[in-house]
């Protein structure tokens, strides 16, 4: 199969040659869901969802760093978040056990442009979670388009406080 696969190619331009090994090496190159979802080396920082909210403020969600421990709070948020588009419908997560639980909800405030995104680096101390937010902006030409950077996690909670930088 190979040589035959081969020996069409060589009849093909060398553009097509490299669009066909690009092909091929595709999919060595694709992380699997579980790579992207991690967090930290800690099983206590789960990612429930990043992305954005294209509603270009109807939310009414201010710039944020809010810490939800309780389950009417929890839906509150997301019946905010949902008012204008279905954005939990994509989420890896809803269902909380607050008693073990609880959910660092992150808000930048609303973009005039796309390429806006959110990372957080959450460290693990024994008396506490420290979370450094990072707010990252496009580069170069950026779509028109509004948008909320947002990100989202659970975590465990052992009587440690959550410190947002």
């Amino acid at each position: 199969w190979w040589r035959h696969l081969y020996r069409n190619v060589t009849y093909f331009s060398k553009l097509n040659k490299l669009l066909i090994i690009f092909i091929l090496l595709l999919p060595l190159n694709c992380k699997s869901k579980a790579d992207s979802t991690k967090m930290s080396d800690s099983e206590n920082v789960v990612l429930i969802s990043k992305g954005n909210l294209y509603g270009a403020g109807a939310e009414g969600i201010e710039k944020q760093n809010t810490v939800i421990s309780s389950q009417k709070d929890w839906e509150y948020l997301l019946g905010k978040m949902n008012s204008v588009n279905a954005v939990s419908d994509s989420f890896e997560i809803t269902e909380i056990d607050f008693s073990k639980y609880s959910v660092l909800a992150i808000f930048d405030e609303v973009k005039t442009t796309g390429g806006h995104s959110i990372e957080l680096n959450v460290t693990e101390e024994s008396e506490r979670f420290l979370v450094e937010v990072l707010y990252e902006a496009s580069e170069g030409m950026a779509t028109t388009v509004m948008a909320q950077p947002y990100y989202l996690v659970k975590i465990m909670t052992k009587q440690k406080p959550i410190i947002v930088k």
